[in-house]
């Protein structure tokens, strides 16, 4: 939803939209970003923007064809202020960023128009391989450690930002407790008896992850660097949400504010043309 309204325009051809006409980079890490998702949510955005009115309009004069020209032209023109970058590994990942000056420049160039929004999808979608990294012949013995790899994102981050202040919104799935181990948790989760309230490993769960809460993996530089967090969370257990827009039951989300601290929690539901709140 964020990227559709920075790339809508505010305006077109007579046509309020409320969008900001800005660039977004989106940069996937883990390969889960679904275009055709993308395209369902910024045409549905476009058509309500349209309104019956000139639905009418174009019909009443016989060019329905019109319409879809409009659409197509409009999507067109949005899509093109869509910058999509995929990245395989934490190198392509730092090459992006490096790259990011320039890119944005040419699409100054060309479009009038520079990134505006930074999306980093899933920033630690690389962290058990960078973890596991060791030095090889060809590396002479210098390996990246995953530590050094986060201060430089962060750095190649705050380089642009110096340069042109924009907005960075990123992602981060959880590890909880059981999944961050040691060589005493292996030893410990060789035995042949494991309690109930036990991981696969064999060692108690800590009280956060009784909780529900997750532990922190990104090192402090990226700790510091960040500076507004939001937890959200799949209520699986909770029966849905039944939206008589999209006629079904839709999956119940919360939204929780932990920098800063808020004593808050919101409930949403993801439908077809976005986001909505549960009163």
């Amino acid at each position: 939803m964020s990227a559709v309204q920075c790339i809508l325009p505010k305006e077109w051809e007579g046509v309020y939209f409320g969008g900001l006409g800005k660039a977004v980079m989106y940069i996937d890490l883990d390969c889960r970003f679904d275009v055709l998702r993308l395209a369902q949510i910024l045409r549905k955005r476009i058509a309500a923007g349209c309104g019956s009115v000139h639905h009418e309009e174009f019909e009443t004069d016989g060019s329905k064809d019109k319409f879809r020209l409009f659409e197509s032209t409009l999507f067109s023109d949005c899509m093109k202020r869509f910058l999509y970058v995929r990245c395989y590994n934490s190198s392509e990942l730092i090459a992006a960023l490096k790259s990011l000056k320039s890119q944005s420049e040419a699409r100054n160039e060309i479009f009038d128009i520079g990134v505006y929004f930074l999306m980093l999808d899933s920033i630690g979608a690389f962290y058990w391989i960078d973890r596991a990294l060791q030095p090889t012949r060809e590396s002479k013995g210098k390996t990246l450690s995953f530590q050094s790899i986060t201060e430089t994102v962060v750095q190649e981050i705050h380089k642009f930002l110096q340069l042109q202040p924009i907005l960075v919104l990123v992602t981060k799935a959880p590890i909880y407790g059981e999944g961050i181990t040691t060589s005493n948790d292996f030893q410990r989760g060789s035995s042949k008896y494991m309690s109930e309230d036990s991981t696969p490993l064999g060692y108690p769960k800590r009280e956060e992850e009784r909780n529900g809460s997750c532990r922190e993996y990104m090192p402090s530089a990226w700790q510091t660097f960040v500076t507004h967090r939001i937890k959200l969370q799949d209520l699986a257990q909770e029966p849905g949400f039944f939206s008589e827009q999209e006629n079904a039951i839709l999956s119940v989300h919360t939204c929780e504010w932990v920098q800063p601290s808020l004593n808050s929690k919101e409930k949403f539901y993801i439908k077809d043309d976005g986001v909505g709140l549960i009163q």
